[in-house]
């Protein structure tokens, strides 16, 4: 019999029994009022496990997730992976459609659900006869804490290696359909440790899930603070007030956050800040979009004790890089160097790599890496190299310190004339201007030049759309044939779960 070496395999729930027995009583998570211990967690997610197995769910077979941020999130998870199990989580602002297409594609035998949002999946559930759990309510299934009550609270202890499957999560679909990225224990457990080393969400430190768990982002960071012995408090839907509440009542230190939750921010009064004491707050990371400049610099003046890290990352590939508190001020518009364990490489059209100040296309190399595209070996085969470096699309720079820059998406390259037009810059010029709150700069069908060069607007409040001096504006700081040609004012900027621009959605007035 062969001997098996290299130690216990990486999974997602390790972290959180070793907590149970070595901080039971500590708290795992909050969620208002209710709050859960480590040794409760541990255990309501056995019961859970043991649970599903009762059901006749072996090892491998899929479990949708359809939540909010809630106390349950962290359980429901581990309890998923105790039995061997690949969670699918679902949007919440899911259309029935959706839902649909998801459940069918990942081929998912059972849903957990909060029973607010059963309307989602009902006609799906019922038509291809899907086994539920239901959260405060029981249209859909049995009731989630009488399963519970009557399951085992015993470890059922599903031996999983680390490189199978722990989820399965939906691309946010910016450039077409949504592909199932097949993501392992390893590309987790070892983000959760990394993610709890670099903003400071283990032992003794309580952090705040603000980004939706049901993306890939917002659920590594709000299950990592389970994982490495911290406390995560729930913010249950994006409210700036209720965000500085919930850092003032439970002490919040860390927070991750993107772009459009800062916007919301700025928009409060003064007397927002000074009536609140939000003093334990020392460590904010920004991803998902662009953290334009302006930006950034407001959120350093508002929140001076606080390290402030814009990270890049995709779904595939996880974290690629970090700019750390240290260059914060120094390097606007860089997203820093690669994170830990990471290798990037800038290629053009070639494949060849280029040199400092080149653009080029950014591929990485981590164990945060997919597993793959589910059921779709030429999507994976058309990002992946032979060596293993994985691309999701983005034109990047390299400056002679290692610095890294996103231009934008290759797939938002707007090409008039002949020439490379990068939305992404403009975009950060026109976040400099007072009347912009924020914008998305595209390419329209032009007879003469191919494309010719548009941007859709959000403005800041009381402020009127004035092409002439937007233009002279940009003028001064960008080549003409970057300047807009036309000027859309919009309400709002389509964006996906992750917070991210879905420019395909943008459409001209009618």
């Amino acid at each position: 019999m062969a001997v098996q070496t290299g130690g216990a395999p990486l999974s997602i729930v390790s972290g959180l029994r070793e907590y149970a027995a070595a901080t039971p009583r500590a708290t795992a998570v909050i969620d208002g009022d209710r709050r859960l211990t480590f040794a409760q967690t541990h255990e309501r997610s056995s019961r859970l496990s043991q649970h599903l197995i009762s059901m006749g769910l072996t090892p491998g077979d899929r479990v949708a997730v359809l939540l909010g941020n809630r106390l349950e999130y962290p359980e429901v998870a581990a309890g998923i992976a105790k039995a061997g199990l690949v969670m699918v989580p679902l949007n919440p602002r899911l259309t029935p459609a959706e839902a649909a297409n998801i459940l069918e594609h990942s081929g998912a035998r059972i849903v957990v659900l909060d029973d607010a949002l059963a309307p989602i999946v009902a006609d799906v559930v019922n038509e291809r006869g899907l086994a539920c759990l239901s959260l405060d309510g029981s249209s859909l299934g049995k009731e989630y804490e009488d399963a519970l009550a009557s399951a085992s609270a015993i470890d059922p202890a599903v031996a999983v290696g680390e490189h199978d499957p722990f989820c399965i999560t939906y691309t946010s679909g910016t450039t077409g359909r949504p592909k199932g990225v097949v993501i392992s224990h390893r590309s987790r457990a070892l983000t959760f440790m990394m993610s709890a080393l670099e903003w400071g969400l283990a032992n003794g430190r309580v952090s705040a899930a603000v980004a939706p768990m049901y993306h890939g982002a917002g659920f590594a960071f709000g299950y990592a603070p389970v994982h490495t012995g911290g406390t995560v408090s729930m913010l249950n839907r994006w409210d700036p007030l209720a965000f500085l509440d919930l850092v003032e009542k439970d002490g919040v230190q860390s927070a991750f956050l993107v772009p459009t939750h800062a916007q919301g921010l700025r928009a409060l009064a003064d007397e927002a800040f000074a009536s609140r004491d939000l003093s334990s707050l020392d460590t904010l990371y920004f991803n998902a979009a662009a953290l334009p400049w302006e930006l950034k610099q407001w959120v350093m003046e508002r929140f001076p004790a606080c390290g402030v890290h814009e990270l890049y990352g995709s779904t595939e590939s996880g974290i690629i890089t970090n700019l750390r508190p240290v260059h914060m001020r120094e390097r606007p518009g860089s997203v820093g160097h690669p994170w830990y364990l990471t290798e990037v490489r800038l290629v053009d059209e070639a494949g060849c790599e280029v040199g400092p100040g080149e653009p080029g296309e950014l591929f990485s190399r981590s164990p945060y890496l997919m597993n793959g595209y589910l059921d779709d070996d030429e999507a994976t085969a058309a990002c992946t190299t032979e060596d293993g470096f994985v691309t999701c699309g983005d034109i990047a720079v390299r400056d002679a310190d290692g610095f890294i820059s996103i231009v934008d998406r290759k797939k938002d390259l707007i090409i008039s004339g002949g020439t490379n037009v990068y939305p992404r810059e403009i975009e950060e010029v026109l976040a400099g201007h007072a009347s912009v709150l924020e914008s998305a700069v595209v390419g329209e069908p032009d007879q003469t030049w191919g494309e010719t060069v548009v941007a859709h607007v959000v403005l800041a409040p009381g402020a009127t759309l004035d092409p002439e001096t937007l233009e002279e504006h940009c003028r001064a700081r960008l080549a003409g044939y970057k300047v807009p040609r036309r000027w859309y004012r919009a309400d709002a900027l389509p964006r996906n779960a992750g917070g991210k621009v879905v420019k395909r959605d943008l459409r001209p007035p009618a």
